[in-house]
């Protein structure tokens, strides 16, 4: 170990490289107006006052958001191979200890606000399915403190489209495969995920293999902006957070427990376009045996704990196109006893600024290039 300045060398060759790993995800999916085309039941209140209908049949009039909507849900064709959809048009509340439960082929559009009030624990969520296929979510707008905003486990081909979710606890978006670990959760595709006021995280993963993310958004989180945890064929178009994991080890964008692991090795299958973390916890955090990672563009300012941590992770390209860090600790590169050590870590094409720059202890392969430093010392491995 020895300290020792970078030289600064900016080629078009290795930028024109890095541009080959920048994604287009954003356009995943399509945004469309809310309620507009064909449906198969309609759901229509506010308040305490509401009405479901399949066709011309009334299937529940009352005073709950949520018997309504699953009312409506629950009219489609039973036993149905093909998607059919439910509109729902107006405002109002659902408990924090109850959920509406998609099953397959499912489309669900909700053009109001669900609030969630009141008590409830466990795999609770206004919108939920576990063990189905193909569901849709065109539009959610949630208020409150859900425990989960939507909880979608063990599901195949879905579809989310633009969520917005301004809450005062719980976690916004989770994807995962915890019912039955021997199946992967498959086929993901979400567009735009603004999620500000959770207490966790805005958007989390368990267990999935293959998902398309547009953007998520995260704005006052006290967890990740988006966490991929044992995830597979990940293609992020970007992550913006502001203030996510605040005082904590959290990262705006982090990835954990085998992330990027294929098999027994780490093909490059996660791809992120672009990275953003201002304040909050750590910028991105990569940790615990995880990696096969290109992030293309970073702009971290001013984080409260790592501006980067890469902790035994292997074949992990930071900044393949560009990026500036200012403030915000440290970049680091890191190591547990109990796992093997980084390798294969790439950090180039990066201005930083009153930062430092930390490898302890030496991984294997690492390569520091392309890097512009302002009052930014370095400790790194020859």
């Amino acid at each position: 170990m020895r300290t020792r300045p970078l030289s600064v060398l900016v080629t078009a060759a290795a930028l024109l490289a890095g541009s080959l790993h920048s994604t287009s995800a954003q356009a995943a999916v399509p945004a469309a107006d809310c309620g507009t085309g064909t449906f198969q039941a309609e759901v229509t209140g506010g308040g305490t006052s509401w009405t479901a209908r399949r066709g011309s049949s009334t299937v529940y009039t009352g005073s709950s958001m949520r018997d309504a909507m699953q009312a409506g849900v629950n009219s489609l064709t039973a036993g149905r191979t093909s998607k059919q959809r439910v509109v729902v048009r107006g405002s109002g509340a659902i408990s924090r200890g109850a959920r509406v439960s998609l099953p397959s082929y499912t489309v669900l559009d909700v053009c109001g606000t669900i609030n969630v009030t009141g008590s409830g624990s466990g795999d609770m969520a206004p919108v939920y399915s576990r063990g189905a296929r193909d569901i849709e979510i065109q539009h959610l707008n949630l208020t409150g403190n859900p425990v989960y905003g939507i909880f979608l486990r063990n599901v195949t081909n879905v579809i989310i489209g633009e969520v917005d979710m301004r809450l005062s606890g719980g976690l916004g978006v989770r994807i995962d495969n915890r019912g039955d670990t021997s199946q992967w959760t498959r086929n993901v595709r979400v567009g735009n995920v603004f999620v500000s006021g959770a207490g966790s995280h805005a958007m989390e993963t368990y267990g999935v293999d293959g998902i398309t993310i547009g953007t998520v958004t995260a704005r006052n989180v006290g967890e990740s902006g988006l966490l991929l945890n044992q995830t597979i064929n990940a293609t992020v178009g970007t992550v913006d957070a502001d203030n996510a994991g605040a005082g904590t080890g959290y990262a705006a964008f982090r990835m954990a427990n085998n992330n990027g692991q294929v098999g027994s090795s780490y093909p490059t299958n996660i791809r992120v376009g672009t990275v953003i973390a201002r304040r909050g916890g750590r910028g991105i955090f990569c940790v615990s045996r995880s990696g096969g990672a290109v992030i293309d563009r970073v702009t971290i300012e001013n984080t409260g704990n790592n501006a980067v941590l890469i902790e035994n992770c292997y074949n992990v390209t930071l900044a393949a196109v560009s990026g500036t860090v200012t403030g915000g600790g440290e970049i680091r590169l890191a190591a547990r006893t109990e796992f093997p050590n980084n390798r294969d870590i790439t950090v180039q094409n990066l201005t930083v600024r009153d930062s430092r720059i930390t490898e302890n202890p030496c991984g294997t392969n690492t390569t520091f290039r392309n890097l512009t430093l302002t009052n930014t010392p370095t400790n790194i491995c020859s």
